[in-house]
């Protein structure tokens, strides 16, 4: 197990697009990687082309699930640098054509998943006084026909942020909603073409490029909190 002294990061949608650039990023800069994600093909690629890297499998569409999922690695590591939620499902699809069974999906993966896990792993981080990271949707993205459980969803993620944060000060945790445009991934591409929109990755964020951000946002110094970071393609 990694050292009480080496900083321990947990990434939740690990296998993504984003989540798996976050993993390169933390192991470039030294530190222990937990990568949780469901699909277990996809995490024994990533556990053998990255050495070092732990892997958790769970199903967020289960937020039930997770205490269990997470039991073994609650008991081994007892501090946490940080929680970086990645995982989410951006199902294109109008209210009308909404049941039931896709709200509760896309909810349980972007909003309840993220508070269940940070529930979990709050004694581990409040004891090495570590970070939330919440990657929420493009800045100022509301109201988005087409969209409405997706957007309700990354909504609540911020408000979940908010309260967090609050709630966790007098702990020395530290809270920070990630807003990234349009990032390089096969998510943003089914996504464009849902809406009939065209997919350039050249002119979209790279996954890399809001990995280190993120990174960058952990290594910040203690005596000020980064509460929201926007980002934008470059032009």
């Amino acid at each position: 197990m990694p050292t009480m002294t080496t900083p321990t990061v947990l990434v939740s949608g690990a296998t993504g697009g984003i989540g798996a650039a976050l993993v390169d990023e933390l192991l470039r800069r030294e530190r222990h990687v937990v990568a949780l994600g469901r699909d277990l093909d996809r995490l024994t690629d990533l556990a053998r082309s990255r050495p070092g890297v732990r892997t958790v499998r769970a199903d967020l569409e289960h937020p039930q699930s997770l205490s269990e999922a997470l039991g073994p690695l609650l008991g081994e590591v007892e501090e946490l640098s940080a929680f970086v939620h990645c995982a989410g499902l951006s199902p294109v699809a109008s209210v009308t054509d909404s049941p039931v069974a896709l709200w509760n999906r896309v909810l349980a993966v972007n909003l309840v998943a993220a508070a269940e896990l940070t529930r979990l792993l709050l004694p581990a981080l409040r004891t090495a006084k570590g970070h939330v990271v919440l990657v929420n949707a493009a800045p100022g993205l509301h109201g988005v026909p087409r969209w409405s459980a997706f957007t309700a969803s990354k909504a609540g993620l911020s408000e979940l942020a908010d309260a967090l944060r609050a709630e966790e000060a007098e702990h020395g945790v530290r809270v920070t909603g990630v807003h990234p445009g349009g990032t390089a991934t096969e998510t943003l591409r089914r996504v464009r073409a849902d809406f009939d929109r065209p997919y350039d990755p050249q002119a979209c964020i790279r996954p890399a490029t809001l990995a280190r951000a993120i990174v960058d946002v952990l290594e910040s110094p203690r005596d000020a909190t980064i509460t929201e970071l926007h980002l934008r393609p470059g032009p």
